[in-house]
């Protein structure tokens, strides 16, 4: 591990409390918060996250974005190190670093114009997906300094568990953010996930009101998303920001700490879907389990298919300047 400085802190006595998370945890010198990779020394505060286990090109819709820039390709980082605790996460090999004693630090040091030269060279945006891209702010922030002016866009993959201080920042950085709503409720989420519910929402509602591209993703966890009333809280937030917004399905897969729950059954997505769009959303999707009309775009206007997509690509677009090709209706996304 190698240790940079860090932002986004302020001094509280004998202690110093980090301001990137709402945890804001209190630190004595030498301590790390409970992330593992962001520590005080001394009067400053230090980020081990100018680093990645990975560097590899991957279709943006894989992320899951399908409004932004479909077919474009992404160069996808993951320091490891995350803010919650998810029994059911998929990449736990890195997103619990600090957390659990098997997940060693696999990370190699990042150099921002090394990247972005990368990026330039592959003609892909840099994604940092995997695990929770909020510790790595100040390498984004590196990152899109460079990046903007050669054309890159940077894309996260987010908790959404940022304070209001970490989203102005991200914010003026950031082109596109996913983020994970996992629960309806703050006792299922922090049961979840260790952490509060709703600086996720406020984080979601922040981002799209600063024009930050949005697209939400909810797993279908047993004992919290996967009840259709947590689904339908869920689906009328993200209404209540925008019902053009899109709405990601995640099938639930057995693993980690809950590799004895049921995988979630079409049956349950096709349900999960109808609940989307009766709160009134143009956009929900199902990345596998429903076939090529979970993953296709409709017309709000026509109800035409505007979109096709494989797993993970784009095989047919007939948006025209933000529109569609047959009737003109406004369809919300940055498809350029």
């Amino acid at each position: 591990m190698q240790w940079t400085r860090a932002t986004l802190y302020t001094k509280r006595g004998d202690r110093i409390r980090c301001d990137l998370c709402p945890l804001r945890c209190m630190l004595k010198d030498g301590e790390a918060g409970v992330c593992a990779v962001r520590r005080r020394n001394g009067d400053r505060m230090e980020t081990a996250t100018f680093a990645s286990t990975i560097q590899h090109v991957d279709a943006n819709e894989r992320k899951p974005f399908f409004h932004f820039r479909p077919g474009g390709r992404s160069l996808t980082l993951a320091a490891p190190g995350c803010t919650f605790a998810c029994g059911y996460c998929i990449n736990h090999r890195l997103s619990q670093y600090g957390r659990e004693d098997s997940v060693a630090w696999t990370a190699q040091p990042v150099d921002p114009a090394e990247v972005v030269g990368r990026a330039v060279a592959e003609q892909a945006d840099i994604c940092f997906s995997y695990t929770e891209p909020s510790l790595s702010l100040e390498l984004t922030e590196a990152i899109a300094a460079l990046a903007r002016p050669a054309g890159v866009k940077v894309l996260w993959k987010s908790n959404g568990f940022l304070t209001p201080e970490a989203v102005e920042r991200a914010a003026a950085v950031v082109d596109a953010v996913n983020i994970d709503i996992k629960a309806a409720e703050t006792g299922p989420h922090h049961r979840l996930t260790g952490a509060p519910l709703e600086p996720v929402l406020e984080t979601v509602r922040e981002f799209a009101r600063r024009g930050v591209w949005v697209e939400v993703t909810t797993p279908l966890i047993p004992g919290t998303s996967a009840d259709p009333g947590q689904l339908a809280t869920i689906a009328r937030f993200v209404a209540s920001v925008n019902t053009s917004m899109p709405w990601h399905l995640v099938r639930f897969t057995p693993t980690f700490r809950m590799p004895d729950d049921a995988p979630t059954t079409p049956a349950t997505l096709v349900g999960a879907v109808a609940i989307g769009r009766e709160a009134g959303l143009r956009h929900v999707y199902v990345e596998r389990a429903l076939g090529d009309e979970g993953r296709a775009t409709y017309c709000p206007g026509c109800g035409e298919t505007v979109v096709r997509r494989g797993i993970w690509r784009l095989e047919h677009s007939e948006i025209q300047e933000g529109r569609c090709g047959r009737c003109g209706s406004p369809i919300e996304g940055r498809w350029n």
